[in-house]
Parts: C-alpha cells; sequence; structure tokens
C-alpha cells in the first residue's frame, strides 16, 4: 500500500501537467498501451504469462470498465479543483468498499473497522468541506470516481482468489487499451506523444501499473477493509504536493482533517495486528 500511495502521488502531478495537452481518453489510451508493453516485458522475463488466461474474462471485463470510468473522472478533476477535494472525495471509497465486501464478499463487519472508516470518512469532510464547496463538474466527477475506485477494489480482491496477479494485470492493460482506443479516436483523431508530453506519459503508465500491482498484492494477503483505509495516508503527502508545487491553500481544517485520518488508519491497524 506504500508503493501504491507514492504512485498515485506521481501519477497526479503527471496527470495534471498532461491535462492542457491531451484528454482524458487519450491519457488512459497511452497509460494503457505503456501498461501492455510493461507487463509483456516483465511477464515474458519472469515467466508468467502461461498464467493468463481468459477463465472468468466477463468479470475482467466488468472491474476494468468500473476502473476505466473511475479513472477518467478522476483525471477530469485532477485540474479543476484543488489536488486536496480530489483526493479526499476519492477517500470515500473505503466507505463504499466496505459496503460491497460485507455484501459480495462475506467480510465480517466489526465495530473496530466501522468506526476506523468513520473516522477517516470525517476526517476528510475536514479536509473537502463539501458545505463550502461549489457543486462544480470536477467535483461530481471526483466523488463519482470513487464508486468506480470502490467496484474495482471489491472485485480485485475477489479476483486475488482465483486469479495471479499476472493474470489480473494483463487483462486491466489490454482491455483498457481497447477501451482507450474507442474512446479516444471515436472522433477520428487521437493526439500522439511528444517531446514534452512523453516524459510525463512514461510516469503515468509506469505508476497507474505500479500502484495496481501493489494493491493487488495487498488485497491478496489482507482483507479489503483492512487494505482500503490504508490508503487514507495518501492525503496530507497531497496536501504537501499541492502547497509545494501549485500554491495550493492550507488551513486550520485539512491539517485536523488529517491527524483524524491518521488516527483511523492506526486504530484499525493496531486492532487487526
Amino acid at each position: 500500500m506504500s508503493g501504491s500511495i507514492i504512485s498515485f502521488t506521481l501519477m497526479a502531478i503527471a496527470g495534471r501537467e498532461l491535462a492542457s495537452d491531451l484528454d482524458t481518453f487519450e491519457l488512459m489510451l497511452w497509460r494503457s498501451v505503456i501498461g501492455v508493453i510493461i507487463v509483456l516485458t516483465i511477464g515474458g522475463y519472469a515467466g508468467t504469462l502461461k498464467q493468463v488466461n481468459t477463465r472468468h474474462l466477463d468479470r475482467h471485463i466488468f472491474r476494468n470498465i468500473a476502473h476505466f470510468t473511475g479513472q477518467n473522472l478522476w483525471f477530469f478533476a485532477l485540474p479543476l479543483i484543488p489536488l486536496a477535494q480530489v483526493f479526499a472525495l476519492e477517500f470515500t471509497v473505503p466507505v463504499w468498499v466496505m459496503i460491497f465486501a460485507a455484501v459480495f464478499l462475506g467480510e465480517k463487519m466489526t465495530p473496530i473497522r466501522l468506526l476506523s472508516v468513520l473516522l477517516g470518512f470525517a476526517g476528510i469532510l475536514l479536509v473537502a468541506r463539501p458545505d463550502n464547496a461549489s457543486i462544480s463538474p470536477g467535483f461530481i466527477a471526483a466523488a463519482l470516481a470513487a464508486i468506480g475506485f470502490a467496484i474495482t477494489t471489491t472485485l480485485t480482491k475477489q479476483m486475488t482468489r482465483h486469479d495471479s496477479i499476472t493474470k489480473i494485470m494483463f487483462w486491466l492493460v489490454v482491455t483498457q487499451t481497447v477501451f482507450g482506443l474507442i474512446t479516444a479516436g471515436y472522433d477520428g483523431n487521437i493526439t500522439l506523444p511528444a517531446a514534452n508530453t512523453a516524459p510525463w506519459l512514461i510516469l503515468v503508465g509506469i505508476c497507474g501499473l505500479l500502484a495496481h500491482f501493489c494493491i493487488a498484492r495487498a488485497l491478496a494477503v489482507a482483507p479489503a477493509m483492512i487494505v482500503s483505509p490504508i490508503d487514507f495516508a495518501r492525503l496530507p503527502i497531497i496536501v504537501v504536493v499541492g502547497i509545494v508545487l501549485y500554491n495550493e491553500p492550507i488551513e486550520l481544517t485539512a491539517i485536523i482533517g488529517a491527524l483524524i485520518i491518521f488516527a483511523a488508519n492506526y486504530l484499525n491497524i493496531l486492532n487487526e495486528s
């Protein structure tokens, strides 16, 4: 999960830098193409490509549609609202994961797990302050992205019971390359990488794949209700990034919210330990 936190943070920076040159569908297309190259290279070197098959392909397609939709909405929101707000709204994911995991995966809902998620969500509300925010397209997109990511996380946990990480990553990048070609190329015009965009696209491709690899590994060894709240640590990190790189304002409520989020994580991990 630490690897995924670093990867998502770097991907947010790269996504914002690319927003003026590529639309979200083009960004997802090139990210997926880079992902295909990485998966085939590493999988071929490690000899794990033989694990790839079409068993449960329908589940992979459904999962990747949910992720493709959520990720496009996430990239769409990045240049429109502060990074801290994008991540804060995304962090409603554990609430959705908690519900989906209990309903579809049969994971037990304990009082401590529920308390840790509610504490984390309270911290997020302090950072996002939806009462003061105008309901803009960026705000709505980031909120809807969270549902897509929650469906992705829940289905990934289910898939790790019978599918290898290589298989999950392979179908992720292959299906999303197809989705990207359709959505980015429907108008017959796909922007090609240029000298100024190629480094950022490579960073997005590597970090996007690495983040999913780390999350899949985490979900393979721990319940979704434990794994997902750890992601809250991304919020204070992105607050600092927003201040340093983009001069985004920082307020006392954001600091208090971050402390509550850390407390929620500590409570959950301590209890599960």
